[in-house]
């Protein structure tokens, strides 16, 4: 379904991706975890097309991403939702109107159906139709997540990348994000990719797991082989700890 394979990817002198491989299955939810600046945001980049590699290829659907026309890779991005890590909300429209800016874009539906498919998506993350009037200025930072990942649903998609999903948001609030996030599979058994450091939601949402460290995958599996992993630098990451232990330093 979604396959990068030997991905490398620099900006200037700073090499982030350095021969990234990893397939995501159908109906999965794939959790990519891993320290700041490892690149796991750059990687879900390159399946929409926001960023190109410098090396390797991503394949959607059989699809070579970086080869498509402009308009192959528009209608691409159409079964893709992205739930950006702030929401990336439009403060001058109202909940409703950033819920419905790619439905309208796609320009499929009828003005009455636009409106039908907002209140879907909104009843969907457990917000009612009030909330589509209010400002994203007038939401909390959780209700302002939901928002985001309404809008990612509203046109239906294949796809859905979510970076940093719980970044910001207390533990109560966070885990209400996951059973969203457990629901979007479900419901509407969308493929995902989530972006996280949050290792009790990783676990939450994950069919499998993947740990990206210096630019490759360094583990990946199901949520129970994570856990039991005796890789130094997995159990350093999933376990919070400042170091390595002595004895695993060099240890691979």
């Amino acid at each position: 379904m979604i396959r990068f394979e030997n991905l490398h990817k620099s900006f200037g002198d700073l090499q982030v991706l350095r021969g990234f491989t990893l397939d995501v299955k159908e109906g999965e939810t794939m959790v990519i975890i891993g320290y700041s600046g490892t690149g796991k945001s750059v990687a879900i980049k390159h399946i929409v097309g926001l960023l190109e590699p410098d090396e390797g290829t991503v394949f959607v659907d059989g699809l070579e991403v970086q080869t498509l026309s402009r308009r192959d890779l528009y209608e691409l991005r159409g079964k893709i939702g992205y739930v950006f890590q702030f929401a990336a909300l439009f403060d001058s429209l109202t909940v409703a109107e950033n819920v419905a800016m790619g439905v309208r874009k796609q320009g499929k539906l009828s003005e009455a159906q636009n409106r039908d498919r907002v209140h879907e998506a909104l009843e969907l993350v457990d917000l009612d139709d009030s909330v589509g009037e209010k400002l994203p200025s007038e939401l909390s930072g959780g209700m302002r997540k939901r928002v985001g990942i309404a809008r990612a649903i509203a046109f239906r998609p294949k796809y859905l990348l979510y970076d940093e999903p719980t970044t910001g948001l207390d533990p109560v609030t966070s885990a209400v994000i996951d059973d969203l996030m457990v629901r979007m599979q479900k419901q509407l058994g969308v493929t995902g990719i989530v972006i996280t450091h949050d290792m009790r939601s990783a676990y939450t949402v994950g069919t499998r797991i993947a740990m990206l460290h210096e630019g490759q995958v360094r583990a990946v599996g199901t949520v129970d082989e994570i856990k039991a992993s005796t890789d130094p630098i997995v159990r350093q990451f999933i376990e919070g700890r400042a170091e390595l232990e002595p004895s695993s330093t060099f240890a691979r």
